[in-house]
């Protein structure tokens, strides 16, 4: 199997050591929001107390280093489709990672999975509610829909300073990519980074530090999509629907169901 595209993870992650983006390059980018969208004042009250993001302990995610600095009120936010895990999903990981820990041993396995709709992108904390609203306009007309994530990939991040074990969609990407349109136009409205062109949707699994490609594709990766195309009802298992789109930003989530 080919090797995967690098994809535009973040450094220091969102949603529990989750990536940020998917391969391919950004189609524009701007870190502050466009002056042409007023912000009323009863919106600026909505969130009582400090603007502070929670604080970064680089301790507590593995050493990662983030890709842009943390400032007081910026709030790092994530558009993404979560997936829910079931046993027999975890049982197929954990069958994963021990294999690929022979390779590489300090793999280690995701907290929480989903498949990513934008980049991490900074907003300004009076933003996120006038930004998440405008997600919730652009989504009413979604469908939910169904796909399939069966195809083993290696991707890093941009900085190739971390790399990942993923499952890359191969049934659904159509509907995917309606998604991040609808988020672009969003990003766009903002000045706000847009998504990856051409990109590869998927699930990660599993991470470490460093560029491990070398050690995880070729012989390692085939061995792993043989583990999966022999795991019992695998084709059930990693059919999937999503149902909602869901944004992070800061310490704060916002769900958002699909029609």
């Amino acid at each position: 199997m080919s090797a995967a595209p690098l994809v535009g993870y973040s450094s220091s992650g969102s949603e529990d050591e989750a990536e940020t983006g998917a391969g391919g390059c950004p189609r524009g980018q701007s870190p502050v929001p466009s002056q042409r969208l007023p912000v009323p004042d009863s919106v600026l009250h909505m969130f009582p107390g400090t603007e502070e993001a929670p604080e970064d302990d680089s301790a507590k995610h593995g050493g990662r280093v983030r890709t842009f600095p943390h400032e007081r009120g910026n709030w790092a936010t994530h558009v993404y489709t979560p997936y829910e895990a079931r046993e027999d999903f975890l049982d197929l990981l954990d069958a994963l990672l021990l294999h690929a820990q022979t390779y590489v041993p300090r793999l280690v396995r995701m907290e929480a999975f989903h498949l990513s709709l934008s980049q991490n992108v900074v907003l300004r904390h009076h933003w996120i509610l006038p930004f998440v609203q405008a997600l919730k306009d652009r989504m009413a007309s979604c469908q939910r829909f169904c796909f399939t994530a069966n195809r083993v990939k290696i991707y890093t991040n941009q900085e190739k300073t971390r790399t990942f074990v993923g499952l890359e969609v191969t049934s659904g990407h159509t509907q995917f990519l309606d998604l991040v349109s609808e988020v672009d136009r969003v990003m766009e409205e903002f000045d706000l980074t847009t998504f990856y062109q051409d990109p590869s949707f998927h699930i990660s699994l599993a991470w470490c530090v460093g560029d491990a490609r070398l050690q995880l594709e070729g012989q390692c990766l085939r061995e792993l999509q043989e583990i999966v195309d022999e795991f019992e009802d695998s084709e059930m298992l990693l059919r999937v629907h999503a149902e909602q789109v869901r944004c992070k930003s800061g310490n704060k989530f916002f769900s958002i169901p699909l029609k």
